[in-house]
């Protein structure tokens, strides 16, 4: 097995904006993850959180591929000597392989921003997710509708949309990354498609101009909440510090759920401006009974009849180093 196509797996993981913000360095026995700063939100990610995120969800990938193939993955935080901290991944080769596929369910894992079917998720699958093997200082949290977790995040999630779709910056980075044809869905290999955001295919600054006329505050919150009433539960992640550490290891554990998720057949789709705005983090931590741990990704989950386009990724070429 080349080490390339573990990477190949770990690009297949989720981040903002699709943003891909990675570079993959393959060793001999190791394969490092590092920031590439170029492919940053500075806008709705100042600190880089859900960057870091992001590197910890091919971390994961990367691990899970290995061992289906056979390879023992242990990862790790290291710091180069720009103070520029990534993923080392050290590879040993075993006797055994995982018996899951899990390959199959990294290639089919998707998030989908369409509405869902209303269908609740039963007690007995909440369990299994949350069962899921962990990592130190990330915690779990699911809030099912109807329950006052779920009304106190969906109300957050409304002042957030608020707040980002009466900021300009805000605005123009989120069009920034939206391809609006082909030519340049092709061109890029990364953003939000238009066949992702559920349109045609149009020139570029025609679709600016569409697109912005619907970032407006109660225009988002009344397509949020009609998608928000159709899932079954919230699910919250936690770290206790809100470090980089933390953030990594949140990634890793992320993907775990995701492709968990995949494996049950429940859709999900990521409303994190109440972890974006600094302000609505901190008053849901003071409301929510999470030990005053650090909201740090908000996800809705439930069933949908179909699934979602494909998100594109860049080539192995373009993020190696």
């Amino acid at each position: 097995m080349k080490k390339e196509q573990l990477v190949f797996y770990g690009i297949k993981a989720p981040s903002g904006h699709n943003s891909q913000p990675w570079k993959f360095f393959t060793g001999e026995n190791y394969i490092e993850i590092y920031p590439d700063f170029n492919f940053a939100l500075p806008v709705v990610d100042p600190e880089h959180r859900e960057l870091y995120i992001s590197l910890g969800c091919a971390g994961e990938n990367i691990c899970a591929a290995a061992a289906f193939f056979g390879y023992k993955a242990e990862w790790s935080l290291k710091t180069n000597p720009e103070g520029i901290h990534f993923i080392r991944i050290d590879l040993e080769e075993i006797a055994t392989s995982s018996s899951k596929n899990i390959i199959k369910l990294i290639e089919l894992r998707q998030s989908n921003r369409n509405y869902y079917n209303g269908k609740l998720i039963e007690d007995e699958q909440i369990e299994i997710i949350r069962k899921i093997p962990g990592e130190k200082n990330v915690n779990i949290h699911f809030y099912k509708k109807g329950t006052p977790g779920f009304n106190t995040i969906s109300a957050f999630i409304q002042k957030g949309n608020a707040i980002q779709m009466s900021d300009n910056r805000f605005k123009d980075e989120l069009l920034s990354w939206i391809r609006f044809n082909k030519k340049q869905v092709e061109k890029t290999r990364n953003g939000l498609t238009y066949k992702v955001m559920g349109s045609p295919s149009m020139p570029k600054m025609l679709g600016k101009l569409i697109v912005k006329s619907f970032l407006k505050p109660k225009k988002q919150n009344k397509s949020d909440l009609g998608k928000i009433n159709s899932s079954s539960h919230f699910i919250l992640l936690t770290t206790k510090t809100n470090s980089i550490a933390e953030w990594l290891a949140l990634g890793f554990y992320l993907e775990r759920v995701l492709l968990q998720l995949t494996e049950m057949g429940i859709a999900n789709a990521y409303l994190n401006p109440p972890c974006e705005i600094t302000t609505l983090a901190d008053d849901l931590r003071k409301q929510l009974p999470i030990d005053n741990e650090f909201p740090t990704i908000i996800m809705r989950i439930g069933f949908v009849d179909k699934k979602t386009p494909y998100s594109p990724r860049r080539n192995i070429d373009q993020v190696s180093i």
